[in-house]
C-alpha cells in the first residue's frame, strides 16, 4: 500500500446535534460512513475500533463536534477508517 493512497479527513459531526440526545453517538458513526463513502466513492467502509471508542468516549449524548481520521484503501471499493498516529 503506497503512502499516496492514504488520506486524512476532518469530518464534521454537526448532524449529530439535530437528532435526540440518546441517538447522537450512533448517528455520528453513520455520519462518518456516509462522509467517507461520498468522498472516496467506496462501497464498503470499515471503521476501526479506536475510532468507535473516540466517538463513544464521552457517552451517547456528547460525541465530538469533529473528528480527524485516516482513510486507507483496502481493496477495490473497500476502505478502512482509522485514527491517525499523533
Amino acid at each position: 500500500m503506497a503512502e499516496e493512497e492514504e488520506r486524512i479527513f476532518i469530518i464534521p459531526l454537526r448532524v449529530t446535534k439535530t437528532v435526540p440526545r440518546t441517538k447522537r453517538s450512533p448517528r455520528a458513526i453513520r455520519a462518518i460512513k456516509e462522509y467517507v463513502e461520498k468522498h472516496t466513492k467506496a462501497e464498503k467502509v470499515w471503521i476501526d475500533s479506536r475510532v468507535n471508542e473516540a466517538i463513544w468516549k464521552r457517552g451517547i449524548q456528547h460525541p465530538p463536534k469533529k473528528i480527524r481520521v485516516k482513510v486507507i484503501p483496502v481493496e477495490e471499493g473497500e476502505v478502512s477508517v482509522e485514527l491517525p498516529e499523533e
